[in-house]
């Protein structure tokens, strides 16, 4: 008893815990799913912190802003639970509102580790080589475009043909900002240049800032004497990608999958009441993801070896990168933070929901993948014509016996 009272004194343990070590030190006992010996200096068993972020508050959070990383959701979440508790979306007591806003990525990606685990990427190409106008429209190089400043655009085109690239399908014209990330989305009846060149009209319009430049791909939708004519008039920059470099446009085709592809999917759409459908859907979305949605850009990629390093600048909303840019006007900047107020990023994800219902019910059956030929029916063969009771395919060695039997000027019949 005085030996235990001394190592209490001399430890700080309390006297029952005290006593179990001096009881098994040296003996091996299990803690958790490890076997340690009680009193070994040279292991440490770690202790995991207790969880003081519920799960479902994290995973109602992230559903509610498209699944984003960590690193992205801890920058949306300041601005989004003001927002939610703006319009009476959220309320929460002082001390979990502080634990929900100084949580970590590295915290956030444990708790939905097992809900990441259901996204799949696809991906699918529709794109066509244009006319021989590709060498009026100069490559884009960097001395043509500043991609620090907004107004420098990617376009493409997602085609929604359900994996059956024959016939008339809608297809989802992608614009976006280099510099912002900022990105619009109109539905196409389908890719000819006339609905394309409308589509790229109407974006123009929604832009929160003066368009400078566009850059395309070498589709024949694009590379055209209508929208070239447009551009050199409009004193818009009008430049394309490299064939067969799918990275010269990799803004925009990002923005194809995180967008297009996670919101609509790869179903068919066909017809005007789907099309309409779509640009419901892209009225909605394009508030959800440019006001509430960060993105990193990135800054620096150093090869070492075999090995890519690749450096990210800090996740922000492309509204919060249209405000930190200087070339922006201060009164399409007031346009814009009146607009934010008015948003209620709960209300848009349930429009959005609904929306999606409605474009998956639209959705249409893809045509056969060949036509179904009729076999025609023959004639009965004339009397004394040897019958075959089994049709069957000319082989090699029934082709190669017919050409012996004709060199020796004999008869030929199948086994």
């Amino acid at each position: 008893s005085a030996v235990l009272g001394r190592f209490v004194a001399a430890s700080g343990y309390c006297r029952a815990y005290a006593s179990w070590l001096l009881r098994w030190h040296g003996k091996r006992v299990r803690v958790g799913t490890r076997v340690v010996v009680v009193g070994d200096a040279t292991t440490r068993v770690r202790r995991r912190r207790e969880r003081i972020y519920g799960a479902e508050v994290v995973t109602r959070l992230w559903k509610l802003v498209d699944c984003p990383s960590g690193k992205r959701l801890v920058a949306a979440l300041p601005a989004m639970v003001d927002a939610l508790e703006r319009h009476g979306e959220l309320t929460l007591p002082s001390a979990v509102r502080r634990q929900v806003l100084t949580i970590s990525a590295a915290t956030i990606d444990r708790v939905l580790a097992p809900e990441r685990k259901q996204l799949a990427l696809r991906s699918r190409s529709r794109t066509k080589p244009g006319t021989l106008l590709k060498h009026a429209i100069p490559v884009r190089t960097f001395a043509d475009w500043d991609e620090q400043r907004p107004g420098f655009v990617e376009i493409d085109l997602v085609a929604h043909d359900g994996g059956v690239a024959r016939g008339e399908y809608v297809q989802t014209l992608d614009l976006t900002d280099v510099a912002t990330g900022w990105t619009e989305l109109a539905a196409v009846p389908t890719r000819a240049q006339v609905w394309v060149f409308e589509a790229v009209q109407r974006l123009r319009a929604r832009l929160p800032f003066p368009l400078l430049g566009i850059d395309s791909d070498n589709g024949g939708e694009f590379i055209n004497t209508h929208l070239m004519a447009y551009c050199a008039s409009e004193m818009i920059t009008f430049t394309r990608g490299r064939p067969y470099r799918k990275n010269d446009s990799c803004f925009v085709e990002q923005k194809n999958w995180s967008v297009v592809r996670r919101f609509v999917g790869y179903d068919r759409f066909q017809g005007e009441v789907a099309r309409r459908a779509l640009d419901q859907l892209y009225g909605e979305l394009r508030l959800l993801i440019n006001f509430f949605l960060p993105s990193m850009k990135l800054v620096e990629k150093t090869r070492h070896g075999s090995r890519v390093t690749k450096r990210y600048d800090r996740p922000q909303t492309p509204y919060a990168r249209v405000l930190a840019s200087p070339t922006v006007s201060d009164h399409l900047k007031d346009q814009l933070r009146t607009l934010e107020a008015m948003l209620n990023p709960a209300a848009l994800s349930r429009s959005i929901r609904r929306l999606q219902r409605r474009v998956a019910s639209l959705r249409a059956a893809a045509p056969p993948s060949r036509a179904v030929e009729s076999v025609p029916i023959l004639p009965p063969p004339p009397a004394g014509f040897p019958q075959i009771s089994q049709p069957r395919r000319l082989l090699h060695n029934d082709l190669l016996s017919f050409r012996v039997s004709i060199s020796r000027g004999t008869d030929f019949s199948l086994a």
